[in-house]
């Protein structure tokens, strides 16, 4: 599963560029998704995508066990960091 976040560029933004759409997607094929959004969104355009592995496995802090969160998950909110054990 992978999730794909897509970018404009846009002068107005500090960065840049602007956040546009994150897209999750069910299909385990890196380059079918990667062929879709180079026809869609061409970089001559102004766009950029990072496709990013939906789930990552972590460690929890506490007890070692392995889990699996979102790439995205705040550090705050993670079994995985000092800081969620320490709030």
């Amino acid at each position: 599963m992978y999730t794909v976040e897509l970018y404009k560029a846009d002068r107005r933004k500090k960065t840049g560029e602007r956040l546009v759409q994150k897209t999750d997607h069910s299909s385990n094929d890196r380059a079918a998704i990667q062929a879709v959004y180079d026809s869609k969104y061409p970089a001559a355009k102004g766009y950029r995508y990072e496709i990013h592995e939906t789930y990552v496995t972590r460690k929890n802090m506490m007890n070692d066990a392995e889990y699996q969160e979102r790439y995205d998950t705040p550090r705050s909110c993670s079994p995985s960091s000092e800081l969620y054990w320490s709030m």
